[in-house]
Order: C-alpha cells, then structure tokens, then sequence
C-alpha cells in the first residue's frame, strides 16, 4: 500500500464571531426534544376545554325568516296605481339592508323586551344575577327615581344581551331576512326568533296606518282651501265672460263666432247665386244669337213657349207638305212662311225676357254680396276684438280648471287615505315564510369543535414557544472565544518544531453553555506531518449531487499516542482547510476524548440523536475560518447504535441541509457497531496512523472499513522519525 508522508500544519486562529444558522431540521430536533412538554400542555388543554364543554350552558338557536314583497292588490292599492300594468316598487339589496337596520331598531328591540319579559329573566337581566360587593353598594345609594324612568333602564339592561344574541342577516343576494336569536331555552329561543319577526311586521303595519292618518289629516285641511280657491276661479271666468259678451251658444262656441260663421255662409251663398245667374243669362243670349231658343232649358220648360215649339213644329210640317204642291211664292207658302216667322220672334220674345229675368237676379245677387261683405268686414272687427278677450277668458278658464282638477285628485287620495286607515287595509310589504321551530342540538357550545381547537391552539402556541426559546436562546447566547493553546509534544520529531493544536470549541453552543476543556497533548506525530491541502483537494473531488459531503476520520489505538489525539487533530485541521465563504463545515465528535473531565461536558451528538437537545444546543458555532462543531454529548445512548437510527438520520439530512462537509470523528474503530453504522452513510473514510503501511492493525483496519461499506477509505499516514512523502493512499 502506497503511503503520503505530509508536512505538519499550522496552528489554529482565534475565535471570532459567530455566524447564527437555522433550518428545518433543527426545528424539528427542538420539537422532538420537548415532545413530552408540549404533549402535557396538550393533554392539559384537552381536558380543560372537555370540562369547559361540560359546564357551560348551552345555547339553542332559533330562526325565522322574512320575505321583503309588495303585497298590494287590485283593492288595497292607491287609486293612482289601480289601472294599467303597475310595476311593484323595487325591493334592491340597499332595501334589504334598510329593513335588517329597522329589525335592529331600539324601538323594535324595546317591544320585544316587553313581550317576552326579558327584564326579570335572569339570563338578560343583570340584576337578577348575583351581585358583586362593589354593585350592591352601588345600588344602595342609587335611590330612587319614577316608575317610567326605571322602566326604561330595565329595558336597556336587557338589550345588551338582547343584541349579543340576536343575528338579522340577508340570505345570500335574495330579499329573504333571515332572524336568528340564542337562548339558553330552545323554545324561548324559538318563540324569540318569531316574536322578532312578528314586532318587525306590526311595525311595517303601523308604519302604513302612521302615514294613512298623516295624509289624510294634511289633505283635509287643504281640501277646503282648494274648494274655495276653486270658487273664486269659476266665479273670475264667467265674471269676465259676460263683461266681454263672449257668451257661449251652441256647439259651445261664443255668439260672436257663430255671426261670423253664418254671415261667411250666406255671402258664400250669394256670390254662388250671382255667378249662376250671369252665366245662365250669358249662355241664353249666345244660343238665342244663334237661332236655337227653343233648345234653352228654362225656354223649353216655359208653358207658353212649349206651346209656340209645338205649333212651329206643326206648321213647318204644313209647309213641307204644300211644299211638295206649291212653289215658294205661292201665296199659300207666303202664308205659312209669315206665320212661321211670327212664331220665331214669339219663341225669340219669351227667351230674351228669361235672360233679362236672370240678369235682374245677377244683379240681386251682386247687390247681396255686397251688402254682406261690408257685414262680415263688420264681424270680423268684432271677431279679433273678442279674440283678445277670449286670451284671457282661456287664461282665466286654465287656472280655474287646474284648480279644479287638484281639488278632484286631493279628494280622490283623501278617499283613499280615509280608506287605508285601519288595520285591515295596511299591507305590511313583507310576510313571514318559515317560522322557528324549537331545536333539538345547541348551536354552543359544540364539543368537537372547541376542544379540538382549543387542544390544537395550546399545542401550536406551546411548539411555538419551545421554538422561539430555541431560537432566542441561541440568537443571544454569548460566544465564547478560546485562545489558542500550543500542544507541546511529548517527543522530539525530526524536522519538525512544537505543532500548536487548534483551541477547543467555545462555548457557543446552546444546551451546555459551559466552556469545552482543552484538549491534552497528543502524542509524537499528532498532525505535523500531514499535507492537509492535498487531503482536502482529495476529498473535494467527491461532489455528492443533493447533498454536503461526509467524512468520517478515525485512526488506529494506542501506539504511545493518546488514543483519539491523531485522529481529533486531523480532523480539526481538515475542516479548517475545507471552510470557505459561503460554505460551512462541521465537525462531529461521536466519541468524549480520553483524559477529559465530564463536569463540563455539554450536550451534543448523543443527546441531538436521541431527541434530548436541539441543534441550537448541540451546535457550536463558531467564528469565520473555523468549522462549526458538535461534541460527543452527555447522553447514555449510543447514537450509532441501531435504535437510533432514525434520529441518525435526521441528524445527517439536517447537517447535509446547512453544511457542505461533515466531519465526523471515530476516536476508536474497534467500538461495537460503530464502523458498520458510520461507513456506509459516508462519501469517504480517512484513517489517520504514524505507522508503515504494511502495518497488520492499519491493513485490518483498511479491510475492516471496506467491509462496512465505505464507498472510499484513504489512509494518511505521518512519518515516524523519517521525511515525508506526499501521497494520499486510496483502496482501489
């Protein structure tokens, strides 16, 4: 086996400041460790709120719940609404709200109180409880006062708790109230809720009946000053009628329109009458100009001159027929002829005076249209004076009729107000629709409930408190310094002066708080001659992937050393070379060094395994440059030992958490179960010796460490009395 002869190394800085760490898993080691105390408070409050459960008085809840509608009909309804399609009045959730304020309402509770007796009940009145000294003496020199003032504080010493137990809420986004009222009685409890509901109702009714009376009051006293009002407006109207002469005659229309009127009508007519006769008489004169007067309407329906047409007509055809016999200047034809002409100017004679019969009535007519146009001239003069007036008269007539019409709509809301005052036709807008039942469970105290949360409040608050004292504790506690003390060796070795070992761990930790004693001398050899950066730069190539690294260092007993000397030294200076910002190192001693006085011994790996100490007791953390370190402890358990292994466990997952290398010490190899419970939870295994490398008790050693498991076992070995080589020994 190839062996590493090193140069020593140098000695260890002073204390500094230390940097404060936590995590989950020390929480959880802190909880563990005061299990037993947080599991009697737990028990304590358990059967605290049990008893409480049993002795307190029960509460019963009852409930009832109102629907907010317009509960008016076709009879109940104001006059103006009761025709047409009437929208109810909207009930929105600011309604609802309003009327959950009014079932809150003093006036409301006071009514209640007297109902339902509560001044006397011992359960709202607080004079019917015992009194302490102090309010029996108050109530002696309070005195007395008048019965209603008395009555009034009774009634607001029950409604403090009156409201304590009254809930009036909406349901959800409806218009239902829901009513709610805790007794230590279940029936009180439910004759409360609909007692409440009841109160609420009649004050709705009398609310209505308040404001029936209130109008019809306000409209009687000023029905009487319309009446009169409308009175004097009629008495204006027909005052200024008959100053005017705008008198009203048929068809409701003044006399002056109707003239006018009838004077349009007749000169309408005789301009009509005057344009027919002038042209009849002008249609007459062209057809008599033109030889045909018989043909002419009023020629032909004349006597006379039908009687002349009928004799023409029978002498022309005497004419033709001597015509036939006779030549033109036969005397006989001359005859005829003559009286033929003669007949003609008759014919002619009777037309012309028709036409000068209608011409006479041309002129009858014009001289009408004359006359009645100067009339209706006349008449409209009269007319557009008496429109003026009519202005006025209209005016005066509005004002009469809208104070008519006032006075009909003051009577018609008076009728109906008088109508709705009584208890009958006020509707309360609201209806009660589920009425309280007594109940069966108490709505308080609910036994599971309250003693799980009230277990459960004690637990947590009591886990708070044994984190927060670990967390204070730790914050607060001073760190103690310890100057560095030169190790003498009890030997000379060549090419080496006095090694100084590094100080104990201060006392930083939490749990023991004392000051770790210092360490004895170390044997010839202690760590003078290893090459601790190669050591380090060797195990800084193990990078574990979701986790710090672990070490363990042990070393080979006796050899005129002091048993854990080499091994601790190594150890110490390994974690010094490994510490960098950011990234701490821990030091875990699983064994107390030989010749160390237990006094002071404070706690630390046994004690953290076992759940006796928290990290913050059994961590010393120490200042920038050093590991932190935990000791071997005070507990009698083994912490390698197979019944605490899960607490090894969480142990290592903690320190895997915070540190990026832990270095755990194995004073003795040899210990029982140590090796095989160490081993195969590490990344590598140093063994510290100042022997040859075919030494049996190393090669035993370095087998033994295979065997349990260790994933890589290197053995560093110091020269004894000889020069040092440089070589790290890795088991293939």
């Amino acid at each position: 086996m190839p062996r590493a002869e090193m140069p020593s190394v140098e000695g260890a800085a002073p204390a500094a400041p230390r940097t404060d760490m936590i995590n989950l898993y020390e929480i959880v080691l802190a909880l563990r460790s005061h299990l037993k105390l947080i599991l009697g408070i737990g028990i304590l409050a358990f059967v605290a709120s049990l008893a409480y459960v049993l002795m307190a008085t029960p509460l019963y809840q009852g409930q009832s719940q109102v629907l907010l509608e317009s509960r008016e009909n076709a009879f109940t309804r104001p006059v103006e609404q009761t025709g047409g399609d009437v929208t109810a009045q909207v009930i929105d959730e600011q309604a609802v709200a309003s009327q959950v304020a009014v079932i809150r309402s003093r006036e409301v509770a006071a009514e209640v109180a007297r109902r339902l007796e509560l001044v006397g009940n011992p359960e709202f009145d607080p004079r019917m409880r015992p009194m302490n000294p102090i309010q029996r003496i108050t109530s002696i020199l309070g005195g007395g006062s008048d019965a209603e003032a008395d009555e009034a504080a009774a009634i607001d010493r029950v409604l403090d708790t009156y409201y304590d137990r009254l809930l009036v809420y909406a349901v959800g986004r409806s218009r239902v109230i829901a009513i709610e009222f805790q007794a230590s009685d279940p029936h009180f409890a439910a004759r409360a809720a609909n007692v409440i509901a009841e109160v609420y109702l009649e004050t709705l009714e009398a609310a209505k009946i308040d404001a029936a009376r209130t109008a019809s009051a306000w409209l009687s006293q000023n029905i009487d000053r319309l009446r009169e009002r409308v009175r004097e407006a009629e008495a204006r109207v027909e005052a200024f009628r008959s100053g005017t002469g705008l008198l009203v005659g048929g068809d409701n229309a003044t006399l002056t329109s109707q003239q006018l009127g009838d004077l349009s009508t007749q000169l309408g007519e005789a301009r009509s009458l005057q344009a027919d006769s002038e042209a009849r008489a002008t249609l007459i004169r062209e057809l008599i100009e033109a030889g045909r007067a018989f043909e002419i309407p009023d020629v032909a329906a004349d006597e006379l001159i039908r009687a002349l047409v009928q004799e023409r007509v029978t002498l022309r055809a005497q004419i033709a027929a001597e015509s036939r016999t006779l030549l033109d200047r036969h005397p006989r034809i001359v005859a005829l002829q003559a009286q033929l002409a003669d007949l003609d100017a008759q014919i002619r004679g009777a037309a012309e005076r028709i036409v000068r019969t209608l011409e006479n009535e041309a002129r009858l007519a014009a001289g009408r249209v004359s006359t009645l146009t100067a009339a209706l001239d006349r008449q409209m003069q009269v007319a557009s004076r008496a429109n003026e007036n009519e202005v006025q008269l209209r005016a005066l007539e509005r004002e009469a009729r809208a104070e008519r019409e006032q006075l009909e709509v003051f009577l018609a809301r008076y009728r109906d107000a008088v109508a709705r005052d009584s208890e009958e036709a006020a509707v309360p807008d609201a209806r009660i629709v589920s009425r309280a039942a007594a109940p069966q469970d108490p709505i308080w105290p609910r036994t599971v409930p309250v003693v799980f949360l009230f277990t459960a409040a004690a637990v947590t608050l009591a886990a708070g408190a044994v984190v927060m004292k670990a967390i204070v504790f730790d914050m607060f506690r001073p760190a103690m310094a310890v100057a560095p003390a030169p190790m003498p060796v009890s030997a000379p070795v060549l090419g080496a002066g006095e090694a100084p070992v590094p100080p104990p761990s201060g006392g930083g930790g939490g749990g023991g708080g004392g000051k770790t004693p210092e360490r004895p001398a170390a044997g010839r050899g202690d760590a003078e001659g290893f090459d601790i950066a190669a050591l380090a730069a060797r195990l800084q190539r193990i990078v574990p992937s979701d986790r710090g690294r672990r070490v363990a260092v042990t070393g080979l007993a006796g050899y005129g050393n002091v048993r854990d000397g080499l091994a601790s030294t190594l150890a110490t200076r390994l974690g010094e070379a490994l510490v960098a910002p950011g990234a701490p190192t821990l030091l875990v001693e699983l064994a107390p060094t030989d010749g160390v006085e237990d006094a002071q011994a404070a706690a630390g790996f046994s004690d953290l395994v076992a759940g006796e100490a928290s990290f913050f007791e059994a961590i010393d953390r120490l200042g920038a440059g050093r590991p932190h370190r935990v000791g071997a402890g005070t507990g009698s358990a083994d912490p390698l030992a197979p019944e605490q292994e899960e607490g090894l466990e969480i142990a290592l997952a903690a320190f895997d958490e915070t540190y990026t290398a832990t270095i755990f010490v194995l004073p003795d190899p040899h210990r029982p179960g140590a090796l095989g419970a160490l081993a195969p939870r590490m990344d590598a295994v140093v063994i510290a010796a100042e022997v040859e490398p075919d030494d049996a008790d190393l090669v035993e050693l370095y087998d033994a460490a295979k065997a349990a498991g260790a994933p890589d076992v290197v053995v560093a070995i110091a020269p004894r009395g000889r020069e040092a080589t440089s070589d790290v020994t890795q088991a293939a």
